[in-house]
């Protein structure tokens, strides 16, 4: 049965980058009728953050990822472990890579390093300076195994270190980038055990995927430098390599690799700024992967129907801000009104416009809801929905009398056109306050009077959003209802005046 894994080094929290890997990993067993396993990798003991495997989790469950095996929260949101072949925390395993730690080292095939992190920094520097490959130098590979014991025995810091073959190429087929080729004599032999006795990312990841049977290990491509030493590390132990498949860097608008110095790239962030969940998945998605058509909106479940690694490029991916907003205007529109309006609630009570209570009562929802229809087309995440209809909410509006006055208009003759309309719309029943009909008995009574439209319309449009740029005055005035209506224009009269 196919088996993927997603990996991550709880050293902070779930990066989109690490969402596209476990989104293509999940995507890739779910077509495959296999199984998507979540392992942590937390031997880096010296940089985990608290709360980053929980918050993992919670990431991948807002994404919509689900965990088949390996680590996750229970209903009472207390980290649990599902699997016959755990546990899934490196950190308790350290007896399973020390076995094999030591096997590698009774072959032959792995040697202790005492060299000083003095010594190795000294070499690195020496080696920049004249331009040469960078790596460790071998100086301790020839060392007697018998003398290496005794110095390990008598209280000497080592390291252990892989014995890489000195001459011939490693080759793969990697399942995106083909046929891939790398010089031995080019590797340098890496750190598998530290001296605190934790193993490094290639020891612990190897042996665990082969005891945990991962038939296809989909990670960045930041890793395929380290393949090599990994597939010695399969044949040294005589085991079989599993499938490999490494996906291109993600990139920012400026070709800059993305990270947080450039702005906001944890899960964590766009979920706080009101990205929906399926806007998100579908939008990375399509870093890297396309169905080879124009179609662009894909639920999760048309994704794991369709996902194949076959259609991921190699070339670095382009994180988009502005088509991330387009996938997001296309749900906001999208989603039933109710659900979207549930989902804005957190949003509305961040930006203090609900009631103080902050109760989800019926009645205030749907009150909320239509605030939310007023401006689902125009925003692009669910906190500018909520920030751009704040003035639905104030008691008072604070804006310049100036911006009431259209074009060549005056004061005196806006403030006089405001008292007409308010007139006018005092003579309309209660049925008649909807948007569309108060739209056609508007602009029947300004053709009527002999008005500009616009020295009627955008003075109340100001009037009742106390904005520039906003949604129509008569979508705003069915929702704000007769008598605030009335209010807020009565309030624009006394600025002009």
């Amino acid at each position: 049965m196919v088996k993927t894994r997603f990996a991550p080094s709880p050293t902070g929290f779930l990066h989109v980058g690490g969402l596209r890997t476990a989104l293509f990993s999940y995507l890739f067993a779910r077509r495959q009728g296999g199984a998507f396993m979540l392992r942590i990798e937390d031997t880096d003991q010296e940089r985990l953050v608290e709360g980053g495997m929980e918050n993992f989790i919670r990431s991948l469950r807002w994404a919509g990822i689900s965990i088949d095996e390996g680590v996750d929260l229970s209903t009472d949101g207390k980290v649990i472990q599902k699997g016959s072949l755990g546990p899934y925390i490196q950190s308790e395993r350290l007896p399973i890579y020390q076995k094999y730690a030591n096997q590698l080292l009774a072959q032959g095939q792995a040697y202790y390093c005492f060299c000083a992190k003095e010594r190795l920094e000294e070499l690195r520097k020496f080696q920049e300076l004249n331009k040469l490959p960078t790596g460790y130098d071998s100086r301790c590979r020839e060392i007697p195994a018998a003398e290496a014991s005794e110095r390990r025995a008598a209280g000497e810091s080592a390291v252990v270190r892989l014995k890489m073959p000195a001459s011939g190429e490693t080759t793969f087929t990697d399942l995106i980038r083909g046929e891939v080729a790398f010089q031995n004599s080019l590797i340098d032999d890496q750190v598998i055990v530290k001296s605190d006795g934790f193993p490094t990312y290639h020891l612990a990841a190897v042996v665990d995927d082969h005891l945990m049977e991962v038939t296809h290990v989909i990670r960045g491509e930041e890793w395929l430098p380290s393949t090599p030493k990994h597939i010695a590390l399969y044949r040294m132990l005589d085991w079989k390599e599993p499938a490999f498949a490494h996906l291109s860097l993600l990139i920012n608008e400026q070709k800059q690799k993305l990270s947080k110095r450039h702005g906001d790239v944890s899960v964590e962030d766009f979920q706080a700024k009101g990205y929906l969940a399926e806007a998100l998945v579908n939008f990375i998605a399509f870093l890297g992967w396309n169905p080879g058509d124009e179609r662009e909106l894909f639920t999760l479940g048309e994704l794991e129907r369709e996902f194949s690694l076959e259609k991921v490029s190699k070339a670095a991916a382009v994180f988009n801000r502005e088509k991330l907003n387009w996938y997001n205007r296309q749900y906001m529109m999208s989603l039933d009104l109710n659900e979207l309006t549930r989902r804005a609630v957190p949003f509305f009570k961040h930006a203090g416009v609900l009631h103080k209570t902050g109760t989800d009562e019926p009645a205030e929802l749907a009150s909320l809801k239509n605030v939310v229809a007023l401006e689902r087309q125009r925003s692009a995440t669910l906190a500018e929905l909520a920030e751009a209809t704040g003035f639905m909410f104030a008691d008072e509006l604070a804006y310049e009398p100036e911006l009431l006055v259209w074009k060549k208009s005056t004061k005196k003759e806006t403030e006089t056109k405001l008292e007409a309309l308010s007139e006018f719309l005092l003579t309309l029943a209660e049925f008649e306050w909807t948007a569309e009909k108060l739209d056609a008995a508007v602009q029947g009574w300004i053709k009527k009077n002999g008005y500009g439209v616009g020295d009627v319309l955008w003075p109340m449009r100001v009037a009742l959003s106390g904005q520039k740029n906003s949604p129509g005055p008569f979508e705003i005035a069915a929702v704000l209802g007769k008598k605030k209506t009335l209010e807020r224009l009565s309030t624009a009269r006394k600025k002009l005046a």
